[in-house]
């Protein structure tokens, strides 16, 4: 990127962005943008986010969009991220779950999965929890789901470098859930990739993806507006079953919905149930 970002492009761009996947960027985030876009800038032969923003316009360019959107929202991400929400799920929501009589499988949405370490760390615990009580937990169905189609492919191939590995994911961990792959990386384990399905899904789209009893969003809600966030909320709270619980990231918080949600002290952490 060889010119400056001007303030007109910025605030350009902040409502192309909004508009396209609902995040808000916040105030004198240029050196994000101009970091995170400048390879797309050089491979398409622009010179500003002015000329990019043009491009976008014309008609045919869906896959320039898609690429733009993938860089500003593909982040890093951890195994057992915060291990507040994996704790809580396998001491209190999986043997909960698990008195329950009902026969249908018990259904969790990681949303916004990026590369797939929080579906597969939920699929772990399962397995762990499977492996302390036999026979107690009924079957489980993951959904994951993120608006990028790259973090996606790399979500479903399992495969992790050496360095992803070592992200949160303890030694133990690793020897049971993991294999070396011929390329020198870490192949997660079919019984673990198996219990997770990836789909696509923009946040602000309508939910076509059935019924859950615990969905997982967690560390994407602050990137919204208060207004799209409240919407998000109460579209995940009509996709909730009877008595389904809602896990937020740790500085994330339900404000203004206290006819949807109770909140559920977990000593630490917090999670929400539908009412």
């Amino acid at each position: 990127m060889k010119a400056d970002i001007t303030p007109q492009e910025y605030e350009a761009f902040k409502k192309f962005l909004q508009d396209a996947c609902g995040i808000l960027l916040g105030d004198n985030k240029q050196y994000l943008v101009k970091s995170r876009l400048r390879r797309i800038l050089e491979e398409n032969s622009l010179n500003s986010l002015g000329e990019l923003l043009e491009r976008l316009k014309r008609p045919g360019r869906a896959g320039l969009r898609e690429v733009v959107i993938d860089a500003m929202t593909t982040n890093e991400t951890l195994w057992f991220r915060d291990n507040h929400p994996f704790r809580i799920l396998q001491e209190k929501l999986l043997p909960e779950f698990a008195e329950r009589s009902s026969l249908q499988p018990l259904r969790i949405w990681s949303s916004a999965c990026s590369t797939g370490q929080e579906p597969y760390s939920v699929a772990m615990v399962i397995d762990e929890f499977r492996r302390s009580r036999p026979g107690k937990l009924r079957d489980v169905k993951i959904t994951a789901t993120d608006i990028s189609k790259s973090v996606l492919e790399v979500a479903r191939r399992g495969e992790y470098e050496m360095i992803a590995i070592g992200r949160g994911l303890s030694p133990e961990r690793q020897k049971h859930f993991f294999t070396p792959s011929a390329n020198g990386g870490w192949q997660i384990r079919p019984q673990i990739k198996s219990m997770v399905e990836f789909k696509e899904l923009n946040l602000l789209d309508r939910y076509m993806l059935g019924k859950f009893d615990i969905i997982m969003c967690r560390n994407v809600l602050i990137y919204f507006s208060a207004e799209l966030k409240k919407d998000i909320l109460t579209r995940l709270h009509g996709a909730l079953n009877p008595g389904g619980y809602l896990i937020l990231g740790a500085s994330e918080s339900l404000n203004g919905l206290p006819n949807l949600y109770e909140m559920v002290q977990c000593h630490p952490g917090i999670i929400y149930r539908k009412k």
